[in-house]
């Protein structure tokens, strides 16, 4: 799992060639740009919105961070190699002057 900052999501953001998926559970709004929301739980939901590439290049976020790094780890126990985990989450994403979408 590589962790990521909002300064690095919002480059990658520019380019948008990953899917950025919302784990938390519930819905508490999402960042601009977001492919897909999927239970932090429900790891083979995540799995098959990659369409079981292992080589799926995906961000993971919650509201805080635990969910995203519980489902970021599942995915690599499984053999992701690609997938990103917004560390600050939601929240730091909002501290570092970014803004959310209901």
């Amino acid at each position: 799992v590589t962790e990521i900052w909002p300064d690095e999501l919002a480059d990658m953001l520019e380019l948008h060639d990953f899917e950025l998926i919302n784990v938390h559970v519930p819905y508490a709004g999402q960042i601009p740009g977001t492919d897909a929301h999927v239970a932090f739980n429900d790891v083979d939901a995540i799995e098959a919105h990659l369409d079981g590439d292992l080589a799926a290049k995906a961000v993971l976020y919650c509201l805080t961070g635990p969910m995203s790094a519980q489902a970021t780890a599942a995915l690599v126990d499984r053999g992701y190699c690609r997938i990103f985990d917004l560390t600050p989450a939601m929240v730091g994403w909002e501290q570092a002057g970014y803004s959310l979408e209901p």
